[in-house]
């Protein structure tokens, strides 16, 4: 881990930056800082991209379509329509993720991060899909109402990038610790359901076969991480996979069924839907969930940066939001949804150790390809989600390792960030332990609270904000003692 150049003994420091004309940065998103290639920007040989880039698709897949299944199904689609909602968030988030590690001028992070379906917009998305229904008397405008607040939150994303970015300042190592161990946390009970079996309606949710499954999976997975060497044991994930899906077959947990029913080619049809439609108070319930979904993401490029060595700055998080706007306002063109960060794929990188953002781009390459030939997105879908919940254990863990690290150099030595860490960790982990604990509050609350980690996120920088900036100064001006910090904030 390379050292960072924000205080470690403090919340209130800001990463340094390279003065441009005018004191202002000069550095583009995802420019090299040093000479030579950084490891982010390395372009590996193309069977390595294929390779690597289908086990972020693997990794993710079940999160990109679980969303427009669910969202689907409270609209009350057809088979036929639901499998074309299914398609069009796959090639969405495969254009979000080609924009996000590519970039286009300041748009897109250049990181390996992925972009897919934000799964915080499904209870208020299903919740404007029944008022629609009751208020109209049919489905016919549910999807063009969502569509319509959808377009307006992602527009309102890209233009606040470049001011929400300037929340960097309030998120030192000790919160970056913090939010990394909680994504971790937080996805570690996803894979646990899909360990055993995906939905309490799945058939066989929670025998033994499904677990005993997750189980073969993550033992394969933790084998071939030990015993394989060089390049095959960065593709112990997508081994395990494959290892888990072929001994679910005489199981009885997989078979070819969707396969053999999916359309071969089917391009996306703008606005299939109808043309979107602008309710207000759909508009501002998605516009709630947009300003969650950037705090997350903020999170999550703040993760990445430390894991991948190269720290996500002003600049950074700027071009990452613009692109999560943009993708999210351009979705509902293709029938899609809000796009955001997906956390899993952070752990991915972790686990590989390989950095390359064009690994990633090949990913969304291929969920691009998944959109345009559903045949193909089948063959993906054939992995059982027991197979998924032994390796996510594998994924996620990794994700809050790496947080247990960065806490380390976060200075816990000192009393205020060892209060801020455990409050943190606690409000985060009460929607995880208790998922009904917000239910009796506001709309706004909940849409705020339901995730640990936007929860603990939020937490962590207020009390950051208690601990290291009211106050500070004053306290060092009336003479303190030795050894208390003073953050110091340069000016933007």
């Amino acid at each position: 881990m390379a050292p960072s150049n924000t205080s470690t003994t403090d919340g209130g420091s800001t990463p340094a930056r390279t003065p441009g004309p005018g004191g202002a940065s000069a550095r583009l998103p995802g420019e090299p800082s040093g000479p030579g290639t950084h490891p982010v920007d390395e372009l590996l040989s193309p069977v390595k991209l294929v390779s690597t880039g289908l086990q972020h698709v693997a990794a993710m897949y079940a999160g990109v379509v679980a969303p427009p299944l669910i969202v689907g199904a409270g609209v009350g689609l057809s088979p036929a329509e639901l499998a074309l909602l299914i398609s069009a968030s796959l090639f969405t988030a495969g254009l979000a993720t080609l924009l996000q590690t590519l970039g286009v001028w300041k748009i897109g992070a250049r990181l390996p991060f992925v972009n897919g379906v934000s799964f915080a917009g499904v209870a208020p998305m299903i919740a404007i899909a029944k008022g629609s229904i009751d208020s109209t008397g049919g489905p016919k405008h549910a999807l063009p109402v969502i569509f319509g607040a959808v377009i307006v939150a992602g527009t309102l994303c890209f233009l606040a990038a470049p001011y929400f970015c300037k929340l960097i300042r309030f998120f030192p190592p000790v919160i970056q610790g913090t939010v990394i161990t909680l994504i971790g946390v937080s996805l570690l009970p996803v894979a646990v359901n899909w360990a055993r079996g995906g939905s309490p309606g799945a058939p066989g949710f929670g025998s033994m076969r499904a677990i005993g499954l997750a189980a073969i999976t993550l033992v394969a997975v933790v084998l071939c991480n030990r015993l394989l060497r060089g390049f095959w044991q960065q593709l112990s994930l997508l081994v395990g996979l494959a290892f888990g899906t072929l001994i679910a077959f005489p199981l009885g947990l997989a078979d070819f069924g969707p396969v053999k029913d999916a359309k071969v080619f089917a391009l996306p049809s703008p606005f299939h839907f109808g043309a979107p439609e602008f309710d207000a108070a759909a508009i501002v319930s998605l516009c709630i969930v947009m300003v969650v979904s950037m705090t997350e993401s903020t999170a999550d490029m703040l993760a990445l940066g430390r894991i991948v060595d190269r720290e996500a700055d002003e600049p950074t998080l700027a071009a990452g939001l613009r692109a999560d706007g943009l993708a999210t306002a351009l979705s509902p063109v293709f029938n899609g949804f809000a796009a955001s960060a997906f956390a899993q794929n952070i752990g991915l990188v972790a686990l590989t150790k390989i950095r390359s953002r064009y690994v990633v781009a090949t990913g969304g390459g291929i969920l691009v390809l998944l959109g345009l030939f559903p045949v193909l997105g089948s063959l993906v879908s054939l992995v059982p989600q027991p197979v998924l919940g032994g390796a996510g254990i594998v994924l996620f863990g990794t994700v809050a390792a790496s947080g247990i690290r960065t806490l380390a150099e976060a200075g816990m030595e000192s009393g205020s960030n060892t209060i801020l860490v455990s409050v943190s960790l606690g409000v985060g982990i009460v929607p995880i332990a208790v998922p009904a604990f917000y239910d009796s509050f506001p709309e706004a609350v909940r849409t705020l609270m339901h995730s640990g980690i936007s929860a603990g996120t939020v937490t962590a920088v207020l009390l950051n904000l208690l601990f290291h900036h009211v106050g500070s100064a004053r306290r060092t001006a009336a003479g303190e003692p030795p050894g208390t910090t003073v953050p110091t904030v340069t000016p933007s």
